[in-house]
C-alpha cells in the first residue's frame, strides 16, 4: 500500500493529497494536452472492507465545457463520475465508483477494477462457440437499447470502451470510459452515433452473419424491415473526412 491510510482516518483534503502524490507506475502513459495532463494507474486499495483493485485516474487542467459550465467548464473526470452515476441509477452496468474529489485545477476518480472482464477489442469470436458468440452479442445491444432508450448517447463507442465477462447464463456487460457522454432528446441521434461508430471499429472477425443477429436483437426485428436496413446503410456508411 506504500503507507497509504484508509479514506476514513482522513480529512478529504488530506486523502486527494495523499492519492495525488502516489507514485507509482503509470497503467497508461499521461495524456498531456492543452497545458494540461491526466493519468492512471493500477493500485490495490486498503478500505475498511479490505483491500480492493482500484485504477486511480488522476488530471489537473483538463477541462470540458457543458452546457451547465459554458465557460470555464468542468474537470473531465468530474463529468465521466456524473455519468456513472447517472447510468447506475438508470440500471445501465458501468463501472463502481470508490471515490471522487477535486479542487481548482486537479481532480481524482477512483474505479474498481473489472476483474474477469475484457474489452469487446480483445475478444475474438473465432474463440467463442456460435452459442456463446451470439448470447454475447444478444447482451451488448440489450444494453445499449437501454442505454438509448434512456436517452443516453455515449459518443465514442468503441470495442474497448465495451467489457464483458463470461458468466453463467451469458455474458455480463459493462460500459466504460464516459467523460464524452451526454444527454439526448432524441433516440434516433444517439443510435446512429454510438452504432456507426461501433459499427466502423469492430474486428473484421465479426461475420455479416454476427452483425446481422447483433441489428436484429438491439431493433428485436427479425428479419430487419425495409425501414431498418435503409437505416443500417446509413449507419455503416463511412464518415467523411475533415477538411483541414
Amino acid at each position: 500500500m506504500s503507507g497509504l491510510k484508509q479514506a476514513q482516518t482522513l480529512s478529504d483534503s488530506d486523502y486527494f493529497e495523499q492519492l495525488w502524490q502516489l507514485d507509482t507506475e503509470w497503467f497508461e502513459p499521461p495524456n498531456h494536452r492543452r497545458g494540461g495532463w491526466s493519468g492512471v494507474v493500477k493500485y490495490v486499495l486498503e478500505t475498511t472492507d479490505g483491500a480492493i483493485n482500484v485504477f486511480i485516474k488522476r488530471q489537473e487542467n483538463h477541462r470540458t465545457k457543458t452546457w451547465r459550465h459554458p465557460l470555464k467548464g468542468i474537470h473531465t473526470f468530474q463529468k465521466e463520475y456524473n455519468n456513472i452515476l447517472r447510468l447506475t441509477a438508470n440500471h445501465i452496468p458501468t463501472l463502481e465508483p470508490v471515490y471522487f474529489s477535486c479542487d481548482a485545477s486537479r481532480a481524482i476518480l477512483v474505479t474498481k477494477e473489472l476483474i474477469g472482464y475484457q474489452s469487446l477489442e480483445n475478444i475474438s469470436p473465432l474463440n467463442l462457440s456460435n452459442a456463446s458468440r451470439k448470447q454475447l452479442l444478444k447482451a451488448i445491444a440489450h444494453v445499449l437499447v437501454n442505454m438509448h432508450q434512456a436517452h443516453f448517447q455515449h459518443n465514442s463507442l468503441y470495442p474497448k470502451h465495451i467489457f464483458a465477462k463470461p458468466v453463467a447464463n451469458g455474458w455480463d456487460i459493462k460500459i466504460i470510459d464516459l467523460e464524452k457522454m451526454k444527454r439526448t432528446l432524441l433516440v434516433r441521434q444517439s443510435m446512429l452515433r454510438d452504432l456507426g461508430t461501433l459499427e466502423r471499429h469492430a474486428n473484421q472477425d465479426w461475420s455479416m452473419k454476427d452483425r446481422v443477429f447483433f441489428l436484429q436483437q438491439y431493433f428485436n426485428e427479425q428479419p430487419l424491415s425495409k425501414k431498418t436496413r435503409q437505416l443500417l446503410h446509413k449507419i455503416a456508411k463511412p464518415k467523411k473526412a475533415k477538411r483541414h
